[in-house]
């Protein structure tokens, strides 16, 4: 249970600006300050990254159930905080080996914390009113990254050392602010340790939901097309200029910002969520027949092309985010959603990490072919999704029908 009066959903918003705000700013100046300031090698940099990545593939799921059993609003505000000191630490490493331990503890700490985050908007919240917010939060971290990435952009202008400190230094405060905002939410009770014998960590047996959250990756393919494939793509493969690239992420950002809250109504229980996957499965394979199309046309029918598939490609992201937060939720027990929020949302730290090498082959060196491929890809999830529903359904509907004939004592 909860205490308090004041409003969750304008905080948990709140605190996402701030967040994603500091984020933009690291993101657009990172690079650089690690190569040019620092000295490390490109390479020195990307191995860091990797193997942060990797620790952050399996953080999700122990920390969100730190979140279920200490306190999601509590653990959720620690992990930020820590991932701010993590952030604080880039302004003083000079080694590559403290560079490679503060990257995965940041890893550690971001990505757990965004399973405990996830967790206390799953215990703060309910129904409809869980999806608007979810939406609102989505519609700020595109503000947010944007604000920042404009932040950044002022750093990399003046290219020099106090400018890329600032720049981390701002990430660093950002979540320092986002877990003093935490805070301010109602008290979010620890959900009491299951019987004797149960599995410390259920998500990692139940089949059913590791489905849904493979499923739900494979839709993720959808995030590197923008800001990777895309580019390459429009440089590439098609007679289109390549400021294009940065016209349809400015598109995707603005259709995000003004539409997604919209196109989350009525999107508050599994039919229509179901509804909304299937959506997004057709509208990311039209987008991708679209992308396909745009090679070998002139430069006019190229940019035409590429802004209808950008169309139905912020349509289908946007449906399928929205289908994603409840089928997670509503899928997931009241008493474990840390753990299995962590899972299901370990797809989007996957996409970061291998998404980009896959699409590129898939993409750039097969060239039209490989869109229509990724687009069946995406229409087979789309519609792989309900049977895989009704398998979870069963399978919960099962296990409480045993536990409940557990309970009964015997005379």
């Amino acid at each position: 249970m909860t205490s308090g009066q004041r409003d969750p959903g304008r905080t948990l918003v709140l605190a996402q600006l701030v967040n994603t705000l500091g984020n933009g700013a690291f993101v657009t100046t990172s690079a650089l300050y690690f190569t040019r300031v620092v000295g490390f090698s490109a390479a020195q940099f990307g191995v860091g990254l990797s193997i942060a990545g990797v620790a952050g593939l399996l953080a999700g799921v122990p920390f969100g159930h730190l979140a279920d059993r200490r306190g999601a609003r509590g653990v959720t505000a620690w992990l930020m905080a820590l991932a701010g000191l993590a952030t604080a630490s880039y302004l003083v490493i000079r080694s590559f080996p403290l560079f490679v331990v503060a990257a995965v503890l940041y890893a550690l700490f971001d990505r757990g914390g965004y399973a405990a985050r996830q967790a206390l908007v799953g215990r703060a919240l309910s129904g409809e009113n869980l999806v608007k917010v979810r939406a609102k939060m989505r519609v700020v971290t595109n503000v947010g990254y944007s604000l920042g990435a404009g932040l950044g952009g002022l750093a990399l202008s003046f290219d020099t050392r106090p400018a890329y400190l600032l720049a981390l230094g701002l990430d660093a405060l950002s979540f320092v602010g986002c877990a003093l905002l935490l805070l301010r939410l109602p008290t979010i009770d620890p959900v009491p340790a299951g019987p004797p014998g149960e599995p410390r960590l259920a998500v990692l047996r139940d089949r059913p939901y590791a489905l849904l959250a493979l499923i739900n990756m494979v839709m993720l393919l959808h995030s590197p097309l923008l800001d990777v494939a895309l580019p390459l793509w429009i440089s590439s493969h098609t007679a289109a200029p390549r400021w294009m690239a940065a016209a349809l992420y400015v598109l995707n950002t603005g259709s995000v910002v003004l539409f997604q809250v919209r196109l989350t109504k009525g999107i508050d229980a599994l039919a229509p969520a179901l509804r909304a996957f299937r959506l997004a499965g057709v509208g990311l394979m039209a987008a991708c027949v679209a992308f396909s199309f745009s090679s070998g046309r002139s430069a006019v029918a190229a940019v035409a092309l590429l802004v209808v598939g950008a169309g139905l490609h912020v349509y289908g992201e946007m449906v399928q985010s929205a289908g994603s937060w409840v089928i997670g939720y509503d899928l997931a027990p009241a008493d474990k959603q840390g753990q299995y929020q962590g899972l299901f949302n370990t797809g989007i730290a996957a996409t970061q990490m291998f998404a980009p090498a896959v699409l590129t082959v898939l993409l750039i060196d097969w060239g039209a072919p490989g869109w229509l491929v990724l687009g069946g890809v995406f229409l087979v999830g789309g519609l792989a999704m309900a049977p895989a529903v009704r398998w979870a359904e069963r399978s919960r509907a099962e296990a409480e029908a045993a536990g409940a004939d557990a309970a009964v004592p015997v005379a």
